[in-house]
Formats: structure tokens, C-alpha cells, sequence
């Protein structure tokens, strides 16, 4: 009887990790970066980070080196590497600010930019089939948790 006692008591005192929300969205944001890695890395040869600065870019235009890691949420040393490996393939330039010259504005070349509107249909249908599992009510209830939960941390 007390075996079952210090048992139950050790239970409710210990986390399920598999049930934990934390752990559980970042194994299945862990799981869907892998997948949608086979595209860019595959395609491109492309690491994550330079995917996501190929993409901020893209979407963005002219940004600092540190812009983009704060909007990507990348380490400045992963944002650093990004830049060297893009520029080395001629997709990205950097030029000083004639203001401030410690401060480089990066943006997409011509090849850069090509490549990069050949990635986003790529991206929007990878993210279509990844929800096209969903009913549309469960995809909107998602979305809008995703929402809720991104703004509650923000804050």
C-alpha cells in the first residue's frame, strides 16, 4: 500500500514528456523542417539557414545582417555564415550604408531573386499538402491557436 502511494506520488511529481506541449511542437516543428528541407537542400543545396535568409530577403528586399536575425530568429553567426555561403554563389550582395559604414545592407542578386520565386510555389505547395490532412475547421482552429499562442509570448 505504500509502494503504490510513493508510486502514484512519483507519477503525478514526474512529466510525460510526450504529452508535454513544448517538447511536442518543437519535435513536430523538428519533423516538418526535415521535410520541407528535401526541397531547398535537394534542389539547391541549401542549409536551413541560408533558406531562411534566402527567404527573408525575398520577402523582405534590403536588410541588415542583424534585421534578419532578429525577424528569423537565427544566431548572428548563423546569419554570418548564411551571408558568406549566398554571396559566394552570387545570390546575394552586400554594400556598405553610406551613412554608417559599419552597417551592410544585404539583398538578393538577379540569380538570387530567380531562384528564390522558383522556391516560394515549392513552399506554398509543401505547406498545402502538409494541411490538406486537416478538416478546414481543424486547420483554422491551427492557425489561429499558432496565432494566439505566438502573440501570448510576444507580449
Amino acid at each position: 500500500m505504500i509502494a503504490e502511494k510513493e508510486h502514484g506520488a512519483n507519477r503525478a511529481a514526474s512529466l510525460e514528456l510526450e504529452n508535454f506541449l513544448p517538447y511536442r511542437l518543437n519535435r513536430l516543428a523538428d519533423a516538418v523542417s526535415r521535410e520541407f528541407q528535401k526541397i531547398y537542400k535537394d534542389r539547391y543545396g541549401l542549409t536551413r539557414p541560408e533558406w531562411r535568409l534566402l527567404a527573408t530577403l525575398g520577402q523582405y528586399g534590403t536588410m541588415t545582417a542583424t534585421d534578419i536575425g532578429s525577424h528569423s530568429a537565427m544566431h548572428k553567426t548563423k546569419v554570418s555564415r548564411a551571408v558568406s555561403a549566398l554571396e559566394k554563389r552570387n545570390w546575394l550582395a552586400r554594400e556598405t550604408d553610406r551613412i554608417d559604414r559599419r552597417i551592410e545592407r544585404l539583398s538578393l542578386t538577379k540569380i538570387g531573386n530567380r531562384t528564390y520565386r522558383e522556391l516560394v510555389p515549392l513552399a506554398r505547395a509543401f505547406e498545402s499538402d502538409l494541411l490538406s490532412g486537416l478538416e478546414p475547421s481543424d486547420r483554422q482552429s491551427l492557425l489561429a491557436g499558432l496565432d494566439a499562442l505566438e502573440r501570448g509570448l510576444a507580449g
